[in-house]
Formats: structure tokens, sequence, C-alpha cells
């Protein structure tokens, strides 16, 4: 999360910033898919953001994605996300990519490993369900053809809400073929560790990555954002500082070159 997090701050700002310093930009429109509300909310604050769901609403479906939400965002969060998509997942990487301005950016996560190819459990996922059998979960699917499959290594990832199947582990190599193929040629992986902020990768995969169309480019009412910031920002220090010249003590201590 902190990973994510300091990659966005990178993406946006070109600085490192904890979220509480964000600047204020709500002429920057986010979204996010199942973010969890330990971040969301500040970015709510922030940002014309949108957290959504796949399971309950505000509902989004990535694979599936509603193209009137296409090109109107200037950032997107997929965190944990992509891995548990129905194959081919090359349409929602496709999607994702879709949702971007010009200049905008998609940061995600995944679980992937240095393997030479993905591990694809359920390739051909169509009509499906999880049941119990025996004690044990059973995943059904009837496949395109009318083949019936049945696994049983299910494996389920466990975090903010209910458990998720896991329906694929990426491979790093694949994984940033299928985002230039989707026209995300600025292909970043956040692999540093940055100590100040307690990001300490203890592995050599799965990192935070950031994929762009474009260079970023602030919109004139990004710059009107900061700049408005920063004479707020100022003149709440002049009114602090007239406050403070105006005390005796104050006077006192600049004469002492204490100030």
């Amino acid at each position: 999360m902190r990973g994510l997090l300091h990659a966005l701050s990178m993406e946006l700002y070109g600085l490192p910033l904890t979220l509480p310093e964000f600047p204020r930009m709500k002429s920057l429109r986010g979204l996010g898919m199942s973010d969890s509300i330990q971040y969301a909310d500040l970015l709510s604050a922030r940002f014309d953001y949108r957290n959504t769901f796949y399971d309950r609403e505000p509902r989004f479906d990535i694979a599936h994605a509603d193209e009137r939400e296409f090109g109107r965002h200037d950032f997107v969060l997929a965190s944990e996300v992509l891995e548990h998509v129905a194959p081919p997942v090359e349409r929602a990487i496709s999607n994702a990519a879709a949702l971007l301005k010009d200049s905008g950016v998609l940061l995600l996560t995944v679980p992937y490993s240095l393997e030479a190819t993905t591990a694809e459990h359920f390739p051909e996922l169509n009509e499906y369900g999880v049941a119990r059998l025996g004690g044990r979960l059973v995943l059904v699917n009837r496949t395109a053809a009318g083949e019936i499959q049945t696994f049983d290594d299910l494996v389920f990832h466990v975090s903010f809400g209910d458990p998720a199947l896991e329906v694929r582990e990426f491979s790093e190599r694949d994984l940033v073929c299928a985002l230039r193929a989707a026209g995300l040629t600025g292909v970043h992986i956040y692999a540093e560790d940055y100590p100040p902020y307690g990001i300490l990768h203890a592995e050599a995969c799965s990192f935070p990555i950031a994929v762009r169309k474009a260079p970023i480019a602030l919109s004139r009412d990004a710059v009107r954002d900061l700049a408005e910031q920063w004479r707020d920002v100022r003149q709440t220090h002049d009114r602090q500082m007239r406050r403070l010249t105006e005390s005796f003590w104050f006077r006192i201590g600049r004469k002492l070159g204490l100030y």
C-alpha cells in the first residue's frame, strides 16, 4: 500500500509525499478499483476521485468497462485486481488503458513471478461456479466447447473484503508485454526501497508498476489548483508573521538573534 501511494506521488508530483501532504487538486480525476478505505477517503478529499467495486455499489467491472468512462481519468488504481479477472486478461488491461486521458497514468500491483511465462490457472474459464465438496472448495467450469472441467487446487487471496479466487500468477515479462501491447509504453517498475516511508521490499518481484500513454502534462485547471494552494499557504504564513511581530517577546527574541 505504501509502495503504491509512493508511486502515485512520484508520478503526479515528481517527489515523494505522504498522502496527507498531497495538494488538493480537484481538477485531477481518478478511479479506484476496490481501494482500501485507509487511503480511498483521503484520495477523495484531494482529487475528483471515485472508488468502485466489482461485487457491490458503486460497481465497476474492468473486463466490461462502460465506454462512457474512456479517456476521462488522470489516474487509475488497480491494486491486487488483475490476478482475479477472468481470461482473457488482455481485455481488462486494454480497458484500463482506455480509461486514461492521453497523459494519464495507470498504477497497479499484482503478485507476479520471474518465471518465463504467466501461470494461467483456468485458461478456458467460461461458465463456472465454486462449490464445497468433501470439505474442499471445487471450481466447476463448462468451456465454450461444452466440456466440463473441475479444479480442486484453488488459491484465494484475503485482503480487505471477501476471499477472491486467484485466476493467474503473472510473470513480470508477460505482464510488461501485455501493458505495452495495450499502448502503455512508459513502464516504470518501482523496485527501489524508500526507508523514510517504510518501503523495504523483501522479494525481487511483485513491485508497484506505473504505466503511461504519454508523459504527464498538467492541465490549466491543475496548475490553477496548485497556484491557489500556494497563495493560501502564503497568506496564512503572512498572517501568522504579522501576529508574531506584534508580540513583545518575539521582538525581543529577534533583537537577541534568537529568531
